[in-house]
Parts: C-alpha cells; structure tokens; sequence
C-alpha cells in the first residue's frame, strides 16, 4: 500500500489525538435528552387524553358553539280608534344591540363608570357608523351617580344596572347601508350584533300622546312582577297610557329561530324556527277628529290667556266611554317608540322649563275647581235638609262669620235667590251660608264632605290608565294628619327621623301653612266653592257632571272599548260597570240641572255669551279657582264643566276644561268646551267664542 500524503497523515493524527466527551458534558447531554423525551410524552398523552377519553365531551362543545339561539320579537298589537283607524302600530326595523358580557372587556360594577380602553374604542367606532356623538357627556346611573361618558357607553350601562345580562339596544331603524357594513365586521365587533326587531310607530305623532302612552325596553323591576311573567328580558314593553295597562295583550309571543354560524359567527342555515305570535289589537272609544279639535282648541286658549297648560276631556256621561281626552303641553309620541331615547330629549320633556309635556293633565293633574264644585255643595245641603228647594238667601254682597267676611266676586250683590238662580249667577254668598250650614268638626266632616266623597272626589276615578291621581278632599281628619306631618318634618321625628329639621322660624315644610290650626267652619265655606285644600282632577269632575246628567250612576270612565284579534274578531269587550248609584232625591237633580241649564243659556248666566245660542240643550257651569303659586303669586285656573243629556240627544256628552292661569272660566274654559261639543254634533268646531263673564 502506498503511504498517505503528508497532508493526510498529520490530519488523522490530530484527531486521534482529541480527548473524550467530559463527564459534565455528558450528564447536560442526558438531561436535555430526558426533558425532551419527557415533554414528548405530556403532549402524546394529552393528545391522547383530547382525542380518545374526551372526545365525546368537546364534541358536544363544537356543536353548540356553533348553534346559536336567535329570538324573533313579536310585533305588538295595533292601537285601534274608534272608527279603526290606527294610532299605534308597529314597523319591522333592524336595531342595533350591544350584549356587555361580550364587549373586549366585559362590564362589570367596578369598571362601569370608565370603560376600558377597548371597550370605549368600540363604542367610538360604533357612534362613527350610527351617526351617534361620542362626545362624553352626563349619564345618570342609579346606584352610580352621573358618570361622564359617551352616549352608546351610557345606554349600555344603563341597560347593564337594570339587567346585567340583557343587551342593550343602541340604535333602532338603522339603514340598509349600516346594516350591512356593521354586518360584514361582525368578526371585528365582539358583543355587537344586528337584530330585526318592530318600531312602534304613531301615526299621528303628538295626537292623545300622554293617552295613548309610550313603549320601552322592560327594567328591572318589571321582570319581577307577575304581569311579566314569560317576557323576555330584552323586549320592549308598555310603560304608560294605554300601551301599559293594555300590554298584556298588545305584547305578543316571542318567536325563536335555532341557527347554525360558522367559527367566524356568519349564518349558515336554520335547524329550527318558532314563529312569534303576534299581540292583539286593541280598539279605544277615541274619536279622532274630536280629539283634534280639542287638543287645537285647547292650545288656542292656553296662547291666547298665556296659560302654561291644560286639559279637557270628552265622553260618554251614561256609560263612561271617554270620547276624547288631551293634555297640553303635548309631545310627539315618535320620541317613545321603543328605541333608546337620549337623556336630553328626556330631561326636556320632563322638566318644570317646558311645564312637563309627559304629565297627563287630564287624569294625573288636579286642583281647586272652583265654582264648578257648586252642584256637589248643592247636593250635600238638599239631601241633608239644611236646605229645600224653595228656600231662598238674600245676598247682600257678604257672608260673615266669625268676624271673617267673604264677599262675591268683583263685590256684586245679587239680591233674594233661590237654588237654581244661585247657580245661574254663581253667586258665591249664597254658596258660603251652604257651606256653613253643611260644617262639622266630626273626624270625617258633614254632609258635605260625605256627599263630595260618593260622587268621588278625593277617590280614584278607575279609568284604564296608570297613575291616575285620587286628589284631595279635605277634612277635620285630613288636617289634623297634615299638621302632625308638618310638626314631625318640621323636628325631625316620626317618619321624618334622621332628616334634617326644618324650624317653623325658617319657613318649616310646607306640609300644613299653620300646624297649630285646626279644622273650622272657614274651612268648609272654602269647600263649598272649589277653593282651599281641595283637589280635583277634570276626570273627576266629569265623572261628578255624568252623574248630574244621568240620574246619580257614578260611571267608570273608559278607553279601550274591545281587545281584537289580527283579523278584527271580538275576544273580549270591554264595559265596566257604573262604581255606585247615588239616592238623590229627582226633585233636587232637577233643580240643579236646572241651575245649570240657565247658566248656559239665560241672560245673566255665567256661560250664556259662549253658549246660549248653541244649538243643544247644553247645562253647564264655569269655575274660576283662585291658585296661590310656589312663588307666592295668585293666580286664576280656568274650568268648565257641561253636558247635553241622554234626554235631549241621542248623542249624549260630559266636557270639561280646564285651564291652567287661563283666568274665567268663562274666558278660557268655556269657548274649548264649545268648539268640542260643536265638532261632535255638527262635525264642525265652529268659531271661537270667547266669554266676558268675570265671576269665579
């Protein structure tokens, strides 16, 4: 064999000459290996473990993340005139929503009041694409005080507070061009969804707005109660008018579609589907066009005597159907019609700034009526004897009693009158000596008050409507309880403990203007009139003018006539029978429909210049009730109280008007109640006369 190169030689002796792998060398070699070989086996066994003994389990899983349960809204049930003519229905819309366990950052009560950056992010990106400000501005929270934060972030914490796990809808009725933008990112917007839902919609925008009521999404305290039960947390439900006290049958049934999304949540077919019934209709006694006129005629008065508001109502005196019932100020009723409605929008409407359009004035306000109180005061001193019919008073311009003098109105002196012309004059004087006559220190009062309490004042009217107010009627009883209120506010005691006190030397509270002054005979001469404490709304006036007219039933005033199917099919009518039938003697419902007569149409009557030509027998009765303000002013509400009877008409119908600082009630009450009556009869309001009668 020939030797190798030199160049080979010394290469292969180099190597032989390297020393062997170190023993520190060799154990690190071993660990790595015995690591590796280690965390092989953690992943086969867990790929094992997913694969083999948990496979069943995350199976299922895979399958229900990807089916989703979609409810389908119901349309709620129409809101029906009385000719059928819509004033409430609802538009299918696509609505916006925001579910706040699946936004980046998930709400909770620690960071509610600052949205996490994400979350803010998104709400930003999402007021961009709706047209919604995003400027951070003032949202009040309960429980949390005013947080400053944008208005998307507020509606979702607003929801969050009332439901933690209901969405939050943030915009309804979006375009086509949203929907679909917002549609193709939804990969981009956790806890952002689009969902078709129904708008309500009201035809006639500020039309019998506080009557009819508005909608909203349920709060937390309603899901707690029975009336309730079933409805989904994220519907929209009645919240006042008629929309609340008929949204057991407007609501409907939710629907439920069962669909299946891919791992980026895009559909991609139904499993199932559960098709929503829709709520029922409800038919209402309202007759539009009268409502028009009296909402027009209204309005009409309130400018022309620079009133800051008012209400009439319209119906039926023999069986209580309300014809036709309006509030001013008014508002459109679009505002509400499901849809988050902005705080400001809110706050407008339900501030002192624009005398709260929201309040329904026809049933929820009251006051002193004035002399339109007379007819009950008439009542109370026939059926209780002090007085007869042929009795008769000579006024000689004053009452006097217990050193206090009241005089009539502008000091007139009407001479010797008997019952009916005291009324056609509304001869104040003649109506303080009832007043005296009827007094009673007894706990519950005289004749008077028990007569003023069975025509229902001071007692709830039971229209089909919430909140209506009960009012006031004064008593010994009444007064004594408000005094010792007053007493108690005014230290700090009773149900006042641990408020702070209010001493009499600064102004007290308020509750009782002397808490040491018990109830006198003033106090019931006030009554006699409409003055004083006594609080009535125009509901329950009418209610009181209804029995006049119809012989003593104390009606149950009503809106909605039946409750109907889709299709127009009958299911329930509604017809509430009268609460009471009052024993008044005919002899004294005569005399004093004959009071009332006279009023309206002989000379020297309080209405005649308004109403003396009118072409039906009208019997009606002005009141003007004195009104000391908060700010110490008095000022002169305007009423008018009338009907035209079952037996003059086939047509029969209750007005009353009233007239916040309308002044006369002949001047700002009246001319309203005749432009109504007008439109009923002749389909026509007529001119608007206005009266020069300045008696209260």
């Amino acid at each position: 064999m020939a030797p190798l190169p030199e160049d080979k030689q010394l290469r292969f002796v180099k190597q032989e000459d390297r020393s062997p792998m170190s023993p520190q060398l060799a154990r690190r070699v071993a660990m790595v290996g015995m690591f590796a070989l280690a965390m092989f086996a953690i992943l086969y066994f867990r790929l094992w473990f997913l694969q083999v003994l948990s496979s069943n389990q995350y199976s299922r899983a895979a399958s229900v993340n990807f089916i989703r349960d979609v409810d389908v809204p119901a349309p709620r049930g129409q809101i029906l005139a009385s000719d059928g003519q819509i004033l409430a229905s609802s538009q299918r819309a696509y609505a916006v929503e925001v579910s706040p366990p699946d936004l980046p950052v998930p709400i909770t009560d620690q960071n509610l009041a600052h949205p996490p950056k994400r979350d803010a992010a998104l709400y930003d990106w999402l007021g961009g694409v709706l047209g919604v400000p995003t400027k951070r501005e003032k949202c009040p929270v309960d429980g949390h005080g005013v947080l400053h934060i944008s208005e998307i972030a507020c509606d979702v914490v607003q929801e969050y507070v009332q439901l933690p796990y209901a969405t939050a809808t943030v915009a309804t009725d979006i375009t086509s061009q949203q929907l679909w933008y917002i549609s193709e990112r939804q990969a981009q917007l956790p806890g952002v969804s689009v969902q078709q839902t129904y708008q309500r919609d009201y035809p006639f925008d500020d039309l019998a707005a506080q009557l009819i009521g508005s909608v909203g999404r349920i709060n937390g305290q309603e899901v707690k109660e029975s009336e309730y039960s079933g409805v989904n947390q994220n519907d929209i439900v009645g919240q006042s008018g008629l929309e609340a006290s008929y949204n057991r049958y407007l609501q409907g049934v939710d629907g439920a579609n069962r669909v299946q999304v891919n791992a980026l949540g895009n559909f991609e077919g139904y499993l199932s589907q559960k098709a929503p019934v829709p709520g029922n209709n409800l038919k209402t006694s309202i007759n539009v066009g009268l409502q028009q006129v009296g909402q027009q005629a209204l309005q009409q008065s309130v400018e022309a005597n620079g009133g800051d508001g008012g209400a009439f109502v319209a119906m039926n005196p023999q069986n209580g159907q309300v014809y036709a019932m309006g509030s001013s100020p008014t508002y459109n009723a679009n505002v509400f019609n499901g849809s988050p409605i902005p705080q400001s929008v809110y706050d407008q409407l339900n501030n002192a700034a624009s005398n709260y359009p929201l309040i329904d004035r026809a049933d929820q306000s009251v006051g002193p009526t004035g002399s339109t109180f007379k007819p009950i005061t008439a009542t109370a001193a026939l059926e209780s004897g002090v007085w007869s019919v042929g009795d008769t008073y000579d006024d000689t311009g004053q009452f006097c009693i217990d050193g206090e003098c009241r005089r009539n109105s502008g000091g007139a002196a009407n001479g010797v009158l008997d019952l009916v012309n005291a009324i056609r004059v509304s001869d104040d004087v003649f109506f303080y000596n009832l007043g005296a006559l009827t007094n009673s220190p007894a706990s519950q009062g005289g004749a008077l008050q028990h007569w003023a309490s069975l025509y229902g004042i001071g007692r709830n009217t039971g229209i089909d409507l919430p909140d209506s107010a009960d009012g006031t009627l004064p008593t010994p009883a009444w007064r004594a309880n408000r005094n010792q209120l007053e007493t108690e506010c005014e230290d700090a005691t009773g149900p006042f403990k641990g408020h702070p006190k209010h001493p009499a030397s600064q102004g007290g509270c308020g509750i009782a203007i002397v808490p040491e002054e018990t109830w006198t005979v003033g106090d019931n001469i006030n009554l006699a009139v409409g003055q004083g404490d006594v609080q009535v709304s125009p509901l329950q006036l009418a209610v009181v003018y209804s029995a006049i007219a119809n012989g003593g039933s104390i009606v149950t005033p009503h809106i909605g006539e039946d409750v109907q199917s889709s299709d127009g099919t009958v299911l329930q009518s509604i017809n509430p029978p009268a609460k009471r039938h009052l024993n008044i003697d005919p002899l004294y419902l005569d005399t004093i429909r004959q009071g009332l007569r006279d009023a309206a149409s002989e000379p020297g009557g309080t209405s005649d210049d308004v109403m003396g030509n009118f072409p039906e027998q009208v019997y009606g009765k002005t009141g003007t009730a004195q009104y000391i303000s908060s700010d110490g002013v008095e000022e002169d509400y305007a009423w008018y109280a009338c009907f035209v009877p079952a037996t003059a008409t086939s047509k029969p119908i209750v007005t009353v008007v009233w007239v916040e600082q309308g002044g006369f009630g002949d001047v700002g009450a009246a001319p309203v109640a005749r432009q109504i009556l007008s439109d009923w009869f002749f389909g026509s309001k007529g001119a608007y006369i206005t009266g020069s009668s300045r008696t209260l």
